[in-house]
Formats: structure tokens, C-alpha cells, sequence
């Protein structure tokens, strides 16, 4: 998500330089496109040090994989929370301070779509609970200090996001199907396959949030629901790459502890905030679009066949 954000910055023409700050954690530095403007700073958010100032600052510090946050929830946490806490203080005064928070903040959702009034129903000791509750209690953070000090904050809760730059051994269903079908194993389906989610390709979301972060005129600072509000069951996600790479097999697996059983935005309040915004990019377009790249852009052990469209 960040390099791709990180290219839309690149197109402002009121732009002197970027810093990026990653620790490649869950990233790599080659999905950073070469310019001048970009200065790369290897660190944690959390520790980050410079005595420069910024104008905007854009928080996305995190890792979003159940695979690689529940190995270090100490750190998923710090990465979230004292990121922001370090970051702010990197502001300029009187600048703006953008932060992607998540869906995972509602929880097992009892109404679908989830609206941003929806207090959700987190399991604060579960096994998510170290990306859910940081991503929380991140929020909380900004939203007090922009009511007891005015500080500039646009919070972006994001759904499911797939796309080109994803990692291989991400942990998710999007990438852990398409990596499978690309080596001709069987795809894993954790559960019935029942479960819903609203997956949004990522040009669509990152359009959402350069408008929202800072092309758009308007004061509103969050939260704001972004994401693809079809909601598909994950068997229909296996069927659809079926139709993609032909000959694919399906296994099944116990379902993982508090998978959660569907996850939709509401979405009028985006619509509002960003008229004209849609994710239009559908489900098997931007599948095929994200397999072209894993194939293009990983080594293989196992040469996959072509698609077929």
C-alpha cells in the first residue's frame, strides 16, 4: 500500500521530497519506484529520528496479515501506537497527519455494512487482538488529540485490499490462492468457504485515499470507510481463479479461531466525502491483474502455465 501511495505523491506538483520510512518488515525496497524526490530511510516507525519537520505525514506502519502480526504482537502494536506517537511528533505545525486504520475495528460485525458509527465487537484477549486493538486504540489517540489540540488527522478504515506488490508468503486468501494456483497446488480453504469479504483492488483504494488525504477539499477528519462494498464468499473467490487458470484442486482446513464471518463497508459517507469515488475495478479483473504480477515479478520453483482469460 505504501509504495503505491507513495506514487501518487510523486505526481504533486507542490512536492519538494518524500521520506519513506520502512523497515521491510512486510515490504521490499523494490516496490519503491526510482526518483530523485525519495529519500529512503530504513527504521520502525516507532523509532524513526530526524530533526526535520514535515508538512504531511502518512502513518501506514503496520502489518495487516494475521501470518506476521500474531508472530509479534508486541511489536504490531508499537509499530501502530508509538508509530503515531513518534510521527506526530515529526509534524510541522499546522500540518496534516494521515492514518490507515482497518475493518478489523468492527470486529465480528452484528449488522452488515458496517457504517463508522458501528462500535463493532472486538475480542480484546483474542487472537487477533494486537492489530485490532492497536489499530483502536490508534484511533482513539488522534481523534482526542485533534480535540484537545487541533492537530490535522484523516483516519482511513480499509477492507480487504489485494493487488499488485503483495507478498508472497502473505497469509492471506488472495495471495495464498493465487501462489497456489501458480504452482499447481490445490488451493486451501480454511472453513466451509462461507466466509465474506469486500475485496477492494489497490489503484481503486489508493484513488480513495489521495482524495481523502489531500486532493479533495473538505474538513472532515474521520473515520472513513474505504473499500469495495460487494461482499464475495471466499469459495467464489476459488471459482473465479478457477475460471483464470483452469485445473485448479481445493482442500479444506479447519476454520482459524475468529475468522470473522463477513465484513462489508458501508459506504455512503465515502460517497459523500469523495463524490464520484467508486471501486471499480472488479474481482476477477484485479485477480488477474495481481496474478500477472506474482508471475512476472517472483522466481518460481515450479514454472506456472498462462492464464487464460
Amino acid at each position: 500500500m505504501g509504495s503505491h501511495l507513495v506514487e501518487r505523491l510523486l505526481g504533486r506538483q507542490d512536492l519538494e521530497f518524500i521520506v519513506v520510512v520502512d523497515n521491510l518488515w512486510t515490504g521490499k525496497i523494490d516496490n519503491l519506484i526510482n526518483d530523485d524526490r525519495i529519500r529512503f530511510e530504513e527504521a520502525d516507525a516507532e523509532t524513526f529520528h530526524t530533526t526535520e519537520k514535515f508538512d504531511e505525514i502518512f502513518h501506514l506502519a503496520s502489518p495487516a496479515s494475521p501470518r506476521w502480526y500474531q508472530q509479534e504482537p508486541i511489536r504490531t502494536i508499537q509499530a501502530n501506537v508509538n508509530g503515531a506517537i513518534n510521527l506526530l511528533d515529526k509534524l510541522r505545525f499546522g500540518g496534516g497527519f494521515g492514518f490507515t486504520s482497518t475493518s478489523e475495528v468492527y470486529g465480528e460485525p452484528a449488522i452488515s455494512p458496517q457504517p463508522e458509527n458501528y462500535r463493532g465487537a472486538v475480542d480484546c484477549t483474542g487472537p487477533r487482538a494486537c492489530y485490532d486493538e492497536g489499530k483502536r486504540c490508534t484511533e482513539a489517540m488522534l481523534f482526542e488529540l485533534h480535540g484537545s489540540t487541533g492537530v490535522q488527522i484523516r483516519v482511513a478504515r480499509l477492507f480487504n485490499v489485494c493487488g499488485p506488490r503483495m507478498q508472497v508468503d502473505d497469509g492471506r486468501a488472495v495471495p495464498n490462492f493465487l501462489v497456489q494456483a501458480l504452482t499447481g497446488k490445490s488451493l486451501t480453504i480454511y472453513g466451509d468457504g462461507l466466509q465474506s469479504r469486500s475485496w477492494g483492488y489497490v489503484d481503486d483504494i489508493v484513488d480513495a485515499l489521495a482524495r481523502y488525504f489531500w486532493l479533495d477539499d473538505h474538513d472532515y477528519i474521520g473515520p472513513l470507510n474505504i473499500g469495495n462494498d460487494t461482499e464475495i464468499p471466499v469459495i467464489d473467490v476459488v471459482h473465479t481463479i478457477g475460471r483464470i487458470v483452469p485445473g485448479i484442486t481445493v482442500k479444506y482446513e479447519d476454520a482459524l479461531p475468529q475468522d470473522p464471518t463477513h465484513r462489508r463497508p458501508d459506504l455512503s459517507l465515502a460517497r459523500r466525502i469523495l463524490p464520484g469515488w467508486e471501486a471499480r475495478i472488479g474481482l476477477e479483473e484485479g485477480l488477474e491483474r495481481t496474478l500477472d504480477w506474482f508471475r512476472e515479478a517472483c522466481e518460481w520453483t515450479e514454472t506456472p502455465e498462462p492464464a487464460h482469460r
